[in-house]
């Protein structure tokens, strides 16, 4: 394929070659790997030579043009600026060390204005981008920011410490370069997308995906503007993108719980799911019970609950029945031992409840108020303030108003318990309030739930002191045997 596209080429003054060697590329250091260059000959058949061009861009300037890479876009004509645009990217396929500041200077400066000059030209969108020119940037894209990320940039878990400050890449001034270029490339109306698929396809959205586990949330929002950005134009590419994306949830939700850009990955699948077509494909809604109900497992839900909760409520609000089927999974994955994620929890729940109608709320009433109460009675005061403060919701109150005579007499205990032995006076007012309500609402009830609570509560002292009793007869019993050999002995 390479072989193809240089050969319809022009081929310029390839005598260059030995003048831009002896005066030498200032973008080109001994410390960087080089790309296929002045040495070798466009159509050299070594094997090692197809593999280098496999792997990074290799349209040097001999190659393509008859131009100097560093030549201003204004000092050649415009049938020469896409072979000049092809050179200079080429010139920008050149990597450094930036962990050593004052290693490479000048060839770094060389660098980071051709990047400004390739940025402006592709922003004035005045010429149509060629095939070749199309691979060359992307090559030189992958080039650039195709990178592992060393053990170091995960060591805070995905974000479970979230006092910890973020990791910057030392490299940032280019790559910040490179990744306005590909934004700038792909938004471009000169970007034919027919031929830019070949090129921008499913193995380099993966590797592009790949990078949103970058620490440096620099990266992260440009990656998020890109994607963005490909999703709108590349039609053929939409379910592959869902589909790695997916993956990358799966695999954190159930193996690493340990991921930088769960955030981002799921602002754009708000937008996404925002253009969903109604009635939803049964593909979408298995989206939301297998990937974004258990992404309320992992430990560090708080740096992204903001962006996942804009996802469900886009699910709810475009089909209100799955309400109850995410209300199932919220109670399923409820964080019994974990207080800060009880109050995310709850104040998702709020939002659902405001937009659940009457059906689906009867279906998930009695277990979602079970819980409820649990919350009520939790010694995190905040715990039990946010549950409390549910019933400042009128429309969550006229729900249960319909409905008090299947939920007042599972909530009764909780609050009976509340007001007898809570330690927190805030709680036991906001227990008084919501207690005088019920009895506003429904002064019947509310003493037949009364009745009935201390009807269980004298059966369960009871059942406590007969089983007192019984251990003391047995005590007294244990005590009168004589100790023979090896028998136990009951030390009361």
């Amino acid at each position: 394929m390479l072989k193809q596209i240089l050969s319809k080429l022009p081929r310029k003054s390839f005598k260059s070659d030995t003048d831009e060697s002896t005066r030498g590329d200032s973008a080109r250091s001994s410390d960087s790997p080089r790309p296929v260059g002045k040495s070798q000959r466009p159509h050299g058949g070594s094997s090692s030579a197809a593999k280098r061009a496999s792997s990074s861009a290799v349209f040097p300037a001999s190659m393509v043009s008859g131009f100097e890479p560093l030549v201003p876009f204004k000092d050649v004509p415009n049938a020469e600026k896409m072979n000049l645009f092809v050179s200079k990217l080429s010139l920008c396929c050149v990597t450094f060390d930036f962990s050593d500041p004052s290693k490479s200077i000048a060839d770094k400066d060389v660098k980071r204005k051709t990047l400004v000059e390739l940025v402006d030209f592709v922003a004035c969108g005045t010429m149509r981008f060629s095939e070749p020119a199309i691979l060359a940037l992307c090559r030189m894209c992958a080039f650039n920011l195709f990178r592992v990320f060393p053990p170091n940039y995960r060591t805070s878990g995905g974000g479970e410490n979230d006092d910890d400050e973020p990791m910057f890449d030392p490299a940032w001034p280019h790559l910040q370069l490179v990744y306005e270029l590909l934004l700038k490339f792909i938004s471009s109306s000169c970007l034919d997308a027919k031929v830019a698929k070949k090129y921008i396809d499913h193995s380099f959205i993966a590797r592009l995906l790949e990078l949103f586990d970058s620490e440096d949330p620099r990266e992260r929002d440009c990656l998020k503007a890109i994607l963005h950005r490909i999703y709108g134009k590349f039609m053929v590419h939409r379910p592959y993108i869902r589909k790695t994306i997916n993956n990358i949830f799966y695999r954190f939700v159930f193996e690493t719980e340990k991921h930088s850009g769960i955030g981002e990955l799921l602002e754009i699948f708000g937008s996404v799911i925002s253009g969903f077509a109604l009635p939803l494909k049964e593909e979408h809604k298995i989206f939301l019970w297998r990937v974004l109900v258990p992404l309320h497992k992992p430990k560090s839900i708080g740096v992204y609950f903001q962006q996942l909760s804009y996802c469900v409520m886009q699910f709810i609000e475009k089909e209100p029945k799955l309400a109850s089927i995410v209300i199932r999974g919220l109670l399923k994955y409820w964080p019994a031992t974990n207080s800060q994620k009880e109050v995310m929890f709850l104040g998702e729940l709020e939002e659902i409840l405001e937009v659940i109608n009457m059906v689906e709320f009867q279906r998930i009433m009695v277990p979602l108020f079970w819980r409820i109460g649990c919350c009520i009675n939790s010694l995190h005061f905040q715990v039990a303030e946010r549950a409390l403060f549910l019933w400042n919701n009128d429309h969550i109150v006229n729900l249960i108003a319909h409905n008090r005579s299947v939920i007042l007499p599972i909530i009764f205990p909780a609050l009976d318990r509340n007001v007898q032995s809570h330690w927190n006076p805030a709680v036991v007012n906001l227990t008084h309030n919501m207690r005088k309500m019920f009895l506003e609402m429904d002064e019947k009830l509310f003493i037949s739930c009364y009745n009935h609570f201390k009807e269980e509560e004298a059966i369960l002292i009871s059942a406590a002191e007969k089983r007192e009793e019984a251990w003391k007869q047995l005590e007294h019993a244990a005590s009168l045997r004589p100790v023979i050999g090896n028998t136990a002995v009951l030390v009361s």
